[in-house]
Parts: C-alpha cells; structure tokens; sequence
C-alpha cells in the first residue's frame, strides 16, 4: 500500500525540510540524516528533496545558515530591547546571548563553525557570506566600545575581534563537547568571561 505524501507550497517544503533535518541531526547526529530518510520523515515524494538542496551538504549549510541567521537576528535586536543598558552592560548580554545560543542549538552550532562543513564539506557560498556578515557584527561591535575608550585601542580592531570571538568560540566548544558538564555555571562562565575581555583590553 502506498503511503499519501503531503502537499506543500514551494517555500513550506524548504522550511520544514529543514526543520526536520535539524530534528533528525538532533537527535542521531549529521551521520544519521540523509536525503531518503528526510523524505520519509517529512511524508514527501524521495525526490523532493532535491529540488531544494541538490546533497547532503548543500543540506547542511542550509542549516547553518539558519543558524547564523537566527544568531545574527538574535544580537541585532539588543540595543534595542535593553536601552537601558550601558555599552559595557550590552557587551555582557552579547557574551551570554552567544552562549546560550551555542547551548541551546549544539548540533547547529557544530555545522556552522565545525569541520563537517567547513574541511570536511564544501561551504556554500551564501554561507560564506552569513557566516562573514555574522564576524562584522562582532567585529563593529568591537569598534564601537573602541570608539568609546571602553576597549583600548592599543590593537588592530580585527586582532581584537577575532581574540575575543576565539575565547567565546573556546569556551562554547567545552560547552557542547561536554569538558563543562554542569549548565547551571553558564551564566556565570559567560559573565565571568565578558569581563575579562573588558578588563583586558581596558583604556586605563
């Protein structure tokens, strides 16, 4: 007997195509998705697939680039939602919002900044482009707190941009490879973490 399989408009199909493949990696890891099981899982046609991702990795990226897109969406909104908060208290909340993505969305967070994609796939280029425009947020957010003698200057802005987006990156990577298992010191490990760069690189 032949199973239905739904209808989609062209853009739902994309959408839930990715959001079960995101499911999928969830809960066995990249090594268990596959185009054929998607299909299944998503109750289309096993070619369906295909008309909006031509493989796996072109799959992934897709992926990832939800991720970066979520993130960067995420931190724009910031300085608006906290208008309260002085520059230093908005690095802060930066630092904890990229955490907690990180934890919130581990296997996402391992597609857009792992090897999966990156050495051991090919990246598309629309996701070169997000994941760049993702490091400009951080990089002009570095530049502004320079602007304002709240870093130093002492160093190139990028130099001190890729440094403490390195220290984030590290300290996420502990997270999601279990080194730190107890979630109930994020809070403060991120804290901890924001003032440290602040203190750092701080005009004296």
């Amino acid at each position: 007997m032949t199973q239905d399989k739904k209808t989609y408009h062209h853009g739902d199909l994309r959408q839930s195509l990715l959001q079960a493949a995101t499911d999928i990696i969830r809960e066995g890891g990249v090594d268990s998705l596959s185009m054929r099981k998607l299909a299944d899982n998503v109750g289309v046609s096993r070619t369906a697939p295909y008309h909006h991702f031509k493989d796996k990795n072109e799959l992934l990226c897709a992926i990832a680039e939800m991720g970066f897109s979520d993130h960067i969406h995420a931190v724009s909104e910031l300085p608006q939602q906290h208008a309260d908060l002085d520059k230093r208290e908005l690095f802060e909340l930066y630092v904890l919002s990229y955490i907690r993505f990180a934890d919130n969305n581990p296997e996402t967070y391992d597609l857009m900044f792992g090897k999966e994609i990156w050495k051991l796939g090919k990246p598309t280029e629309s996701l070169k482009t997000i994941s760049k425009r993702c490091f400009q947020h951080w990089l002009e957010w570095i530049e502004t707190l320079q602007a304002q003698k709240i870093l130093t200057d002492q160093h190139p802005t990028l130099r001190v941009a890729q440094a403490s987006w390195a220290t984030l990156h590290g300290l996420c990577r502990l997270l999601n490879d279990g080194i730190y298992v107890n979630k109930n010191d994020l809070e403060e490990m991120g804290r901890t973490a924001a003032a440290m760069l602040l203190a750092q690189n701080r005009v004296d």
